[in-house]
């Protein structure tokens, strides 16, 4: 849910040229838009009146204003015009309001002083550049809203007021914009928190806000709080005289006057004097005393002059450019900061260079017009504009978690993007990037404008990711917890250690489970609303199982929204039990299919199409196995050297490479006799039978394909890359994400994963597909109808900021997530399981899980618990997985590696180069 009030143009005002008028950027101070502003052809006759909201006529001219803005837009970039479908609308995700009459705030049942946001009219987009005019009848709920704030003309005090004290996540707040629009707190604030660069200042202030303190010299900063503001002419030349004669100062030439506060954002009361002049560097500061009032500043900062670049062996550029920096950062999953895109603008080096008044362009080029256009110097500007701006937006976090929520303006009032504008100067030699202000929308629009450069066909390479694109994920993911908040889920099965995260993850996102778990005193049974005990380790008795439990959850009342589970053993299960409640799920005979291995590869055996490719092309010839007779039989029908595996078996426990009849007669007969049932090794199938199945051994590297699915659609994909196994077990070694492959064979693994799906029915859920790439393209070793186990949803969760549970919830539900359709990983994360029947000594010692902790803490690996004890036995799965992060596979995989040598992981009989060979 969008509300966007554009920014006017910043203009400069000298003084002595202009009054410092209570006038809108716009000028005139009619209250009017301006007219004439979008030549274009458009239809004008589309219904922009809301029903039982009737508006003014100065209203409804900006509202006139507004669309003929987005038409513009729309326009420029090449898009089809908006339609009017006010009198038939459909759903959209992202709706645009141009008008307040278009939204109204109903109070919230049960939460005092917070009101619901619902949408009666609006723009809703879609893909392939498409917009609509809908109505909404009833109104429809906000999980989100972003609005444009602004004191002057326009909607930005209406916007304002709407985003105060919502229900919904916001992403901003008049509150939190004016934090952000003061120079002298934020300049503090960067300076002192985030170990930003920024000009060196005296400020002086008049009774300033209470989050203000001392100015720190050795920073370049100096607060002065004035007493009143007359009769300060002697403390106010002392001061200047000391800020001009100060080291801090360096070797600029000229110093600028200015004011600062909420009041003067989008208006530059400003003027340029030499350092030297000392008299009217006073006579300034003392004239804009007078137009302070409480919680405002008046500014002497440096003004840097153009950083000399050193020439490349281009042109010789044209004398006294400057350069000005915008860099746009989001707050991302765990309220991390991520740059999403960098614009300059460049001029002349002897004017302000300020937004609107010069055309965007990438570093690259801006650079290079300047003279700087070595690769390397480029990489590590931007490096240092990207760790600059980052840590400005963790400055600025860190200061609204200290807020209250009347001071953010609702306790769901964020800061989720921002903008910060940088001079770059050349100091001891080192280009360095100065934080001049920051923003809440200039430089989003300024490298929109740049990503608009190749709207107009044929005109060039396509842009790269959209600016907008990290924000948008986020705004879809707290839409999303907004949604799920309050949720009633029944879970079945609580699983092991390894789910622990699951409690964690439902307390975070409010959800309320119910679980129904087999053991009474299972952990998570005191993590839960509501817990009912009962046996369901018999799956043979599933469906009458499924029966009974749907007699206890209405017996007990409960009103459940959906029902899941990420237990293998427990999949039939939830499925028979969502067909007694009528709550969404992938259907029984599906679950069935994916659940037996031969029968998966078998149905997709038969399965040719069409629609081509068939998933037949990825399926593997195997036999089922219930008795020697049936071993027999296998060994002929299915080329050896093959694999044998337990039929709803978890975890590869029991998989083994067989190269000839005697060898798979002895594996069958060993397996038969040592897992028999679910006491012999809890958690991994037993519960189901011990069959086994006899399937084609094929070469290539192995690789996960993690889906999400909704009514047939897919709407995520990641994929990992696995390490060699230690043959002839199966056991994981390694893995890598995001995976190394080619493009096209990546898209080859998803399509694969994603068909083998739909051909086996599964059409609603998050999945975990095994896959292996072989020469003739990918082959299926088994589907995983859950989320993916181990170290899986940590690591997408970690790299895309997706994760993997929220989206099985929300399908439980019957709730579309709204997920990137191309997320952008963070880096690369490189991993290696521990083995107890390897690595014991180990863990009991050098890498004891005490210690694999506090490493993790201080971010030096990444810990994944899979199992409490140190337990050695024949059939065993992994103990832990440790991983370590990286720019590139290359620099994860090293570190690992060192790291690995270091805690005794690595060894002769457990070479950790060799498993991470593949990810070279």
């Amino acid at each position: 849910m969008l509300s966007l009030d554009p920014s006017g143009p910043e203009w400069d005002c000298p003084l002595g040229s202009k009054d410092l008028e209570e006038e809108g950027p716009w000028g005139g101070g009619s209250g009017l838009p301006p007219t004439g502003c979008f030549p274009g052809s458009w239809r004008q006759d589309v219904g922009l009146d809301c029903k039982g909201s009737p508006e003014g006529a100065e209203a409804r001219a900006w509202t006139v204003y507004y669309y003929s803005l987005l038409q513009s837009c729309l326009q420029q970039a090449g898009l089809p015009e908006t339609q009017d479908r006010s009198q038939v609308p459909r759903t959209g995700n992202m709706l645009l309001c141009l008008s307040p009459a278009w939204l109204m705030k109903v109070p919230a049942p049960g939460q005092p002083g917070e009101a619901a946001l619902l949408v009666s009219k609006a723009v809703s987009f879609h893909p392939g550049g498409l917009t609509f005019l809908d109505d909404f009848v009833p109104p429809r709920r906000a999980t989100y809203f972003l609005a444009g704030l602004g004191l002057g003309p326009g909607r930005g005090r209406e916007a304002a007021e709407l985003a105060r004290d919502l229900t919904c996540p916001t992403g901003a707040s008049a509150e939190l914009a004016r934090l952000l629009e003061d120079r002298l707190l934020t300049r503090q604030l960067l300076a002192q928190q985030g170990g930003v660069a920024v000009p060196a200042t005296l400020a002086f202030t008049y009774k300033p806000p209470g989050l203000l303190r001392g100015g720190d010299a050795s920073l370049g900063l100096r607060l002065v709080e004035l007493s009143g503001k007359e009769g300060q002419e002697t403390l106010v030349k002392e001061e200047v005289e000391t800020f001009l004669c100060s080291e801090a100062l360096g070797d600029i030439l000229q110093v600028a006057v200015k004011l600062s506060g909420w009041r003067w954002r989008g208006r530059q009361a400003w003027r340029l004097h030499p350092r030297a002049e000392l008299g009217a560097v006073v006579d300034t500061v003392l004239a804009l005393l007078e137009k302070l009032e409480e919680e405002e500043s008046v500014l002497v900062e440096a003004v840097y002059p153009p950083a000399q670049l050193p020439c490349s062996d281009g042109p010789s550029p044209g004398p006294g450019l400057a350069v000005r920096i915008c860099a746009v950062v989001c707050r991302t999953q765990g309220d991390r900061p991520l740059l999403s895109k960098v614009v300059c603008g460049v001029g002349r080096g002897d004017r302000p260079l300020r937004h609107h008044n010069s055309l965007p362009r990438t570093l690259e080029v801006a650079l290079a017009q300047c003279g700087l256009g070595e690769e390397a110097q480029v990489a590590a500007v931007r490096q240092r504009v990207k760790a600059a701006a980052e840590a400005a937006l963790a400055a600025v976090l860190a200061l609204e978690a200290g807020l209250s929520a009347e001071q953010r303006g609702g306790r769901r009032a964020h800061t989720d993007f921002l903008g910060v504008d940088f001079a770059l100067t050349a100091a001891g030699g080192v280009l360095t990037p100065v934080a001049l202000e920051l923003n809440g929308g200039l430089c989003l629009e300024a490298c929109g404008a740049l990503e608009g450069l190749w709207a107009a066909p044929r005109l060039g390479p396509a842009a790269d990711e959209a600016v907008a694109a990290p924000l948008v994920e986020t705004m879809l993911r707290r839409s999303a917890r907004c949604l799920m908040e309050g949720k009633q889920l029944l879970v079945v099965g609580a699983g092991g250690v390894s789910k622990k995260f699951v409690w964690e993850a439902a307390r975070d996102y409010g959800l309320q489970l119910h679980l129904v778990e087999s053991d009474p005193n299972h952990f998570a049974s005191q993590l839960v609303q509501t817990f009912i005990h009962f046996d369901m380790t018999e799956h043979r008795r599933d469906e009458e199982n499924a029966r009974l439990l749907a007699e206890l959850v209405r017996a007990r009342g409960l009103k459940l929204d959906g029902c899941f589970s990420y237990w293998d053993d427990c999949l039939v299960l939830t499925a028979l039990l969502c067909q007694e409640l009528g709550l969404p799920c992938s259907s029984p005979a599906a679950m069935r299919l994916a659940k037996q291995k031969s029968l998966t590869q078998l149905h997709l055996l038969r399965h040719h199409g069409p629609p081509w490719p068939a998933p037949s092309l990825h399926a593997v010839p195997c036999c089922p196995l219930e008795s020697e007779a049936d071993v027999e039989r296998a060994v002929h029908q299915v080329p050896l050297p093959g694999v044998m595996k337990l039929e709803f078996g978890a975890g590869a426990v029991g998989v083994r490479l067989v190269e000839d009849a005697p060898q798979c007669h002895e594996h069958f007969s060993r397996i038969t006799r040592d897992l028999q049932g679910e006491a012999d090794h809890p958690g991994i199938g037993l519960g189901w039978g011990n069959a086994m199945l006899l399937m084609e051994f094929v070469e290539g590297t192995e690789h996960d394909v993690d889906l999400v699915l909704f009514g047939g659609r897919l709407l995520a994909a990641f994929v990992s890359d696995n390490g060699p196994t230690r043959l002839p077990g199966f056991t994981e070694t390694a893995a890598c994400m995001p995976t190394g492959l080619a493009p096209e064979q990546e898209a080859q693994m998803v399509q694969a994963a994603f068909r083998c799906c739909l051909g086996c029915g599964l059409l609603d859920g998050v999945f975990n597909v095994e896959l292996k790439l072989t020469g003739a393209g990918p082959r299926l070793i088994e589907i995983n109808p859950r989320m993916g186990g181990f170290y899986l949803r940590d690591w997408i969760l970690e790299l895309y900021g997706v994760d993997l549970l929220l989206a099985a919830v929300m399908v439980a539900c019957g709730l579309r997530p709204a997920l990137p359709t191309r997320p952008r990983a963070r880096g690369h994360l490189v991993g290696v399981m521990c083995l107890v029947s390897q690595h014991l000594q180990a863990l009991s010692s050098t890498a004891s899980r005490e210690t694999l902790q506090a490493l993790h803490d201080r971010g030096l690996l990444r810990l994944n618990l899979l199992e409490e004890a140190l337990v050695p036995g024949e059939y065993e799965e992994p103990y832990c997985s440790v991983a370590c992060a990286g720019p590139s596979p290359t620099e994860a995989r090293l570190r690992l590696l060192g790291l690995c040598q270091g805690l005794g992981i690595d060894g002769p009989s457990y070479p950790v180069a060799h498993f991470l060979s593949h990810f070279k």
